[in-house]
């Protein structure tokens, strides 16, 4: 065993996490949620959501038999839908001949990349595998001082070659879960605690006192900004029109309030859904409130529309609802849904 493994595993026996909910039992089902969930998210975060996740779906089984409506229900509000969408479609995959154990087969799988594989290989089947998270990455960037943004061919050609050389035989789980117990802990993207680390003597950023320039920052883009606007159209027993999003794309298969274009009129989108003019007895446009993207901004403006009675959905392809919050089945709605949906008992109309 290297050095730089003997020195983590030494305090990740005395510090490191080892009472992670997925921790417990590591089958693979769990190690890959955990994993899946984790994927540009912290754990913080993650503990609550991993909980509800595991407690309705205790079991591939469950999970590949459930609506993906429910899922996606159960990921509201933990972002980036495409990771639970792929859950769905790897779980009906394997239910019936269980995970693959080589890298290869896990690979295959949807959402699935070389890091993930890893770990599930690594805790899940204490298999000798590497894995590069953000936390790794941050980790070994710092240590062997290399120049590049994480996300650059040349750059992440450099971290794999230093995870395989530092990824001991064995002891493989405790090693995986110490290196990101490290990053996630110690060595932290802003105010790093290096003085408790136990790399400080031959880690190259803190000696050459350069900690704060690495990992390299991407080079800044300035994102572009969208404008729309979501049509909150209502009932009078409280009920609100919801879209079925495409399953690709921005919220793929989410459920939202209708989003069009800024220029779109109260009379275009009630002739699209159905709706009668005259059954429109309030109307109010609402300050506009940012949604962020990884790549743009989406300013939305709120268009508050009060119907008479609940009119017949002639629309087609099923993909209209009226939802009442906490009456209906549950299905997952965009962070701009549960924004507008959590504003209905206080909208009044003047």
């Amino acid at each position: 065993m290297n050095g730089f493994a003997d020195t983590l595993l030494d305090w990740f026996d005395r510090h490191g996490r080892k009472d992670l909910p997925w921790q417990q039992d590591p089958t693979p089902y769990r190690v890959w949620v955990s994993e899946i969930m984790l994927q540009q998210t912290q754990v913080g975060t993650v503990i609550p959501y991993y909980q509800r996740f595991m407690d309705r779906f205790p079991t591939i089984d469950d999970l590949a038999e459930a609506e993906l409506d429910e899922v996606l229900h159960c990921w509201t509000g933990l972002g980036y839908y495409a990771r639970a969408r792929n859950l769905h479609k790897t779980a009906a995959l394997v239910a019936n001949s269980g995970f693959p154990t080589d890298q290869a087969g896990l690979e295959a799988l949807p959402g699935i990349g070389r890091s993930t594989a890893g770990a599930i290989r690594a805790l899940a089947h204490a298999q000798h595998a590497v894995i590069l998270d953000a936390n790794v990455k941050r980790v070994l960037a710092r240590f062997h001082a290399i120049v590049g943004h994480t996300a650059e061919a040349r750059t992440l050609e450099q971290l794999w070659a230093h995870a395989e050389r530092h990824t001991p035989a064995r002891r493989t789980a405790e090693y995986t879960q110490a290196i990101m117990d490290l990053g996630a802990m110690l060595c932290t993207r802003g105010a790093p605690k290096c003085t408790e680390c136990p790399l400080i003597d031959e880690c190259t950023a803190y000696q050459t006192h350069r900690v704060g320039e690495f990992p390299h920052p991407r080079p800044k883009r300035v994102k572009p900004v969208r404008q729309a606007r979501m049509y909150v159209i209502t009932t009078p027993d409280g009920a609100c029109l919801l879209e079925q999003r495409p399953n690709k794309g921005i919220w793929g298969g989410l459920w939202t309030p209708p989003e069009r274009s800024a220029a779109t009129t109260p009379d275009e989108i009630c002739s699209e859904v159905g709706i009668h003019c005259d059954s429109v007895t309030e109307s109010r446009i609402a300050p506009r409130f940012r949604h962020t993207f990884t790549h743009f901004h989406l300013d939305i403006e709120p268009y508050y529309l009060c119907l008479d009675a609940e009119p017949a959905l002639i629309a087609e392809g099923g993909r209209w609802q009226w939802y009442r919050p906490g009456q209906n089945r549950p299905v997952g709605l965009s962070a701009p849904a549960v924004k507008l949906l959590a504003t209905l008992d206080q909208f009044e109309l003047s």
